[in-house]
């Protein structure tokens, strides 16, 4: 997917996100110069750097839904952070470190995840093996002929070694047999007793913060290899012990060492920071009430953005190649009220444009995971089968683009407000209409909608 042209990735976006052309745009760009840049010389690669992009909308209109479907299409670490949680150094809350060390714990898991799908048919093997073991364990040595006195003296009378008792062939196969029925999941629902990791939480927790994290020391993994790890007995079925036991094997045949450092290098190359709600931090400092760090908020965020190492856990981070971006309603602030060092820093912005009446109509029926095809799907699980007319669905984005002019506008959302209140009943009886098929048309829609679209101090309450 790293090889994509920004028409292709324009193309991949409109399967979920209607209309903002000149966002899908502009992000395409951003992800294409990436590839461009691996193409590239050393030397070069490391004097070109990604240009950010603000992306300016009301709620509702697609700007984090661009980023994460982004990030997703090329699997690159991806992380969504407010603004608003981030306070000045010296003010009690987040640091403005903490989004990049959140990159690179995203950039673990997937890491981790791939390289334990590599092993997985190997894992899987390892785990019926141990569940065969289980259900028909080996014989051992015959200990119980060792005096214990003896072997606390450090075997002072030398006695003859203990004999093995040879494992008898049917034994064996009757194993092997065992292992096939594992194998052909033939015996899924056996309750079986199996011996696993006790994972629980530690206290080192609560006094690891970040101040520990920029020293680059993990208590935590310090003082956890120390101590030996607990293990209890649990009964379940055969086919929760063959999940469980595959992703403890897998974990075993994977190098932790190697997957740290590749997320490293992924987070650092391919990471994409979103960075949301900034324009609640662009206000200028009144120096009265929670508001007093705007400021100081985008000063220790403009380091971040223009290129700084970051200590974590897993080593130093460099967040030169890091793509941000920042996104904000600015009803009340202008990008212009950033700090000019921060603004400087975000050289491409792309406003997003309001929904209408179409735009919401497009909504409910175009994408792949639209929302007329989720209340379906989801209907299906109870067997009842839904549909909507066309008039049906008109009305239902007339409606939201109403309520959105006369109220806040909330843009998609709305619908999603909307359309539960016009399935509430149906989604209510739904366990009792198994097998039934039911044609929703604008009656149906108005019916459920009608008082409250006529009366406007309702609906502000209601939709």
């Amino acid at each position: 997917m790293q090889n994509l042209t920004p028409k292709e990735i324009v193309a991949e976006l409109d399967k979920y996100i209607v209309g903002q052309q000149e966002a899908k745009r502009a992000v395409a760009v951003a992800l294409r110069n990436r590839y461009r840049r691996k193409l590239l010389s050393l030397e070069w690669q490391d004097e070109i750097y990604p240009k950010n992009i603000i992306m300016i909308g009301p709620t509702g209109v697609g700007k984090t839904e661009i980023a994460r479907r982004l990030a997703k299409m090329v699997k690159a670490p991806f992380v969504k952070v407010e603004a608003t949680k981030f306070t000045e150094v010296g003010y009690v809350g987040r640091d403005v470190d903490s989004m990049v060390r959140d990159l690179v714990e995203t950039a673990i898991r997937m890491v981790k995840a791939e390289k334990m799908e590599e092993v997985a048919d190997r894992a899987r093997l390892l785990a019926e093996e141990r569940i065969a073991e289980y259900l028909l364990p080996r014989k051992h040595k015959n200990l119980a002929a060792i005096n214990p006195f003896e072997m606390l003296l450090g075997g002072a009378q030398k006695q003859p070694a203990p004999e093995e008792e040879p494992e008898p062939k049917s034994v064996e196969d009757q194993r092997a047999i065992l292992r096939q029925k594992i194998n052909r999941l033939e015996m899924e629902d056996r309750i079986v007793e199996i011996e696993v990791e006790e994972k629980t939480p530690s206290m080192l927790e609560v006094f690891t913060g970040s101040g520990v994290e920029e020293m680059g020391v993990n208590l935590q993994d310090m003082f956890g290899n120390m101590m030996p790890k607990k293990r209890k007995k649990r009964k379940m079925t055969i086919a929760e012990a063959r999940r469980l036991l595959t992703h403890e094997e897998a974990g075993r045949l994977i190098d932790m060492d190697e997957v740290n450092r590749q997320a490293v290098t992924r987070a650092e190359q391919d990471g994409i920071i979103f960075l949301d709600e900034i324009d609640k931090i662009a206000g200028r400092d009144g120096g009265y009430g929670p508001d007093v760090s705007r400021g100081g908020v985008q000063r220790d965020i403009l380091p971040v953005v223009e290129g700084s190492t970051i200590m974590t856990k897993y080593g130093p981070v460099k967040t030169d190649h890091i793509l941000f971006i920042a996104a904000g309603a600015f009803h009340v602030s202008k990008p212009s009220d950033l700090i000019p060092e921060l603004q400087g820093r975000f050289p491409i912005r792309v406003e997003l444009q309001n929904l209408g009446k179409e735009d919401l109509k497009r909504i409910l029926t175009e994408p792949d995971n639209s929302l007329l095809k989720q209340y379906t799907v989801l209907l299906s699980a109870e067997e009842v089968s839904i549909s909507f007319t066309p008039e049906a669905i008109d009305y239902l984005a007339a409606v939201a683009a109403d309520v959105n002019e006369r109220t806040e506008n909330i843009g998609a959302r709305r619908l999603h407000t909307i359309m539960e209140r016009v399935l509430e009943d149906l989604l209510f009886h739904a366990p009792y209409m198994q097998g039934q098929s039911l044609a929703i048309d604008q009656g149906f829609v108005s019916q459920r909608l009608e008082k409250i679209v006529q009366d406007e101090d309702l609906s502000r309450f209601i939709l």
